[in-house]
């Protein structure tokens, strides 16, 4: 896969992301928040982008910077695409917030060739150490919120995700689990060492069939 030199300014969770995509690919990103990871993929990959974001101010954002952005709903709104639409289908740090996670990766599935799914791990080391010793919900600087306030919904861990890939029969491509600063740890490293060690991870999906 081809590699592009990408603004030192942008985060690396998103140059991990903006990696595996091919350029020139059509790429759908759901919820873009503020375009960062379209712009970066127009600039890098050259890539047809559009995005879908739930909140105004977003889209206000996206717009702002010459985006294809649109206001929609991943759970709702992604039913209303036609199959194979785009190549890549990108859900980056948004799969906790959806209602439905497994029906929203069906649906990104259906609609892209691919799918990239990036996620914050909650099997980190330091959220079972809080939750251990001090008995109450994380707050880390991937989960920032409190448990009161927070659009997180549904937590999960590197093996949760990994196993949901094997009930929606997708195929993973590639994958890294990424420490606090967005690098990747060893590849040559087990689920369980990810799953301990990673802070977020990123996941290139296909379908089997």
């Amino acid at each position: 896969m081809t590699t592009t030199s990408v603004a030192p300014q942008s985060r690396i969770d998103l140059v991990r992301v903006a990696e595996m995509v091919e350029p020139r690919a059509r790429v759908l990103d759901v919820g873009c928040g503020d375009g960062a990871l379209l712009r970066l993929l127009a600039e890098t990959r050259e890539v047809d982008g559009r995005g879908m974001e739930l909140s105004q101010r977003g889209v206000n954002d996206c717009v702002a910077k010459g985006l294809s952005v649109i206001q929609g709903d991943a759970d709702t709104d992604l039913a209303d695409y036609p199959d194979d639409a785009f190549d890549y289908v990108i859900l980056s740090q948004t799969l906790q917030a959806t209602r439905q996670p497994r029906v929203v990766m069906e649906h990104m599935l259906r609609i892209g060739r691919r799918a990239i799914v990036s996620f914050p791990n909650f099997g980190h080391w330091r959220i079972r150490a809080q939750i251990a010793f001090k008995g109450r919900m994380p707050v880390t600087e991937n989960l920032s919120h409190s448990w009161y306030d927070t659009p997180n919904i549904h937590f999960c861990t590197i093996r949760d995700f990994v196993a949901l890939t094997r009930q929606i029969d997708a195929r993973i491509e590639s994958s890294a689990a990424l420490n606090s600063q967005g690098y990747p740890l060893q590849v040559s490293l087990p689920w369980w060492a990810w799953n301990l060690l990673g802070e977020q991870a990123v996941f290139l999906l296909r379908r089997k069939r």
